[in-house]
């Protein structure tokens, strides 16, 4: 068998695992283990075993008896867990941790020996993912860079606990926030080529890249937070001054994909180092400052994140971004297991000469859906152009930043013919000025009264008149008149009059 197929099935395998134990049925009564169940056990760590020596058998080069080991232990995995379905104190849950750990044995590429690929070497997942057609996460990466999945020595996803907070989040990309997860991954293939080397010189893994942009910005270059905070990774201004990220002739360089990928980079080098290699903490102290999460650990670096004494005086949003980050990590190295699939990108970057002015509001009407792009090139040219305003039109010869496989798209749509004559018809649309009617001409001052002291011969009517009050039923319910009789002397408590 050729090995980018055996490898195809070693990708897919942990997904069918995963579909075949995610149908189990729910948990079987309490109380002492029964033979039968003990029974499934074994074949479950049986299989899982098998897992292995089909993994080891496959890096020692031996095809044939890894194709076969694989079948073996995926058969009996399947049918122990189609058993536990209808066998009483069978916990599916021991099942679930087994595909949790075979993803985690899989992390890092099908060879998860030492020995990888050499540069410009095409690994086997990228050979696979070229013949069915489809990509998903660093499957797609080369080699020599899905290697940088490391951080401190660490594969990431041994660093991830697939506990309760991680699932819910999990969860929550692949339903509710499953379009912005995507949208991100879109955007960030776009960018990739500015700021993954930032983090590949640091030495940090992509996926917290991926993982980090997909809750702070979803990959859009321009974003601005409620709280101030700007760009692609969401730096507060502060923050991202004390780490380089400035002004620049008018330009806010928190804006900027590579440097604010470059300043990321450093910032969490920092806090990993000052939290003791601590992902959770660091990511932590990325959202909710770092000196809050310094005072809280006070030093025990080693500390849980989820230990009470940090968990329950961290916000509800630090609660919440640490899982979601991790778990968008988790699903950009393993999109094929939990049935989620990335577009196929072609992030290779160009650039276009403008043979005519063109703004890169008038660009993407006249680009329309090139390259399959249904929802237009709008997001990513502003993307790749931060700098430009994208209302305004650049001159004829200036040079822009687009995705190599837009250049003859460029050249054929938007230089000659109807969809540039369009564009910029619909861009110079004049729309009515809103003509403000002029300001109602000043009134007396209104005074509002506190109280007034009814005087002889006053009543309730000439008081009303007098100061300007509202109405006589009014003046006489809040003070609790009967039939509207005053007496002189009498204080009465008035609403908003005036004089």
């Amino acid at each position: 068998m050729p090995l980018s197929t055996l490898a195809h099935r070693f990708r897919l395998a942990p997904l069918a695992a995963g579909l075949v134990l995610l149908t189990a049925c729910a948990t079987g009564g309490g109380g002492r283990t029964s033979p039968g169940v003990n029974a499934l056990y074994a074949q479950l760590d049986q299989s899982s075993k098998g897992y292995e020596t089909a993994l080891q058998q496959a890096r020692e080069g031996d095809d044939q008896a890894s194709e076969q080991s694989l079948k073996q232990s995926l058969d009996s995995l399947k049918q122990a867990a189609a058993r536990c379905g209808n066998t009483s104190g069978c916990d599916p849950q021991r099942f679930f941790s087994v595909f949790d750990r075979l993803l985690r044995l899989k992390d890092g590429g099908f060879f998860a020996g030492d020995d990888l690929a050499t540069v410009g070497e095409e690994g086997p997942d990228e050979t696979v993912a070229g013949e069915a057609g489809e990509t998903g996460g660093a499957a797609a990466l080369p080699q020599a860079q899905r290697s940088v999945t490391l951080l401190r020595g660490h594969k990431l996803s041994e660093l991830i606990a697939m506990n309760g907070a991680v699932k819910a989040a999990l969860e929550m990309w692949l339903t509710q926030w499953r379009s912005n997860l995507v949208d991100t991954w879109i955007n960030y293939q776009y960018m990739r080529y500015e700021m993954w080397p930032q983090y590949e010189k640091a030495d940090l893994p992509e996926a917290l890249l991926f993982g980090i942009m997909a809750k702070e910005s979803g990959g859009k270059v321009h974003a601005v937070s409620r709280s101030g905070a700007a760009g692609p990774l969401q730096f507060m201004y502060a923050t991202g001054l004390r780490f380089g990220l400035n002004s620049q002739d008018g330009f806010d360089t928190r804006f900027d994909p590579a440097q604010a990928a470059r300043a990321n980079a450093e910032y969490m080098d920092e806090q990993l180092k000052a939290f003791n290699d601590n992902l959770e903490l660091s990511l932590a102290a990325y959202n909710g400052g770092e000196g809050r999460m310094r005072r809280m650990v006070s030093g025990e670096t080693g500390v849980s994140f989820y230990d009470p004494k940090i968990y329950s005086q961290l916000s509800e949003e630090t609660r919440e971004y640490v899982p979601a980050v991790l778990a968008a990590a988790w699903l950009f190295l393993h999109p094929d297991s939990y049935n989620l699939h990335f577009p196929k990108i072609d992030g290779v970057p160009g650039t276009i000469t403008l043979k005519r002015p063109a703004s890169l509001s008038e660009l993407t009407i006249c680009l329309g859906s090139a390259q399959g792009m249904d929802d237009g090139w709008f997001r990513t040219l502003r993307n790749l152009n931060p700098r430009l305003d994208p209302q305004v039109a650049q001159p004829a010869g200036s040079q822009l930043q687009v995705p190599k496989e837009l250049e003859a798209a460029y050249a054929s749509r938007c230089v000659d013919g109807p969809w540039p004559i369009l564009a910029s018809d619909l861009h110079s649309a004049v729309v009515p000025v809103v003509v403000k009617p002029d300001p109602p001409a000043p009134r007396h001052t209104v005074r509002p009264h506190s109280r007034y002291i009814v005087r002889r011969g006053d009543t309730l009517l000439g008081i009303v008149h007098k100061l300007g009050c509202s109405d006589v039923r009014e003046l006489s319910d809040i003070n609790d008149l009967k039939h509207h009789n005053i007496r002189a002397g009498q204080v009465l408590r008035l609403p908003s009059c005036r004089r």
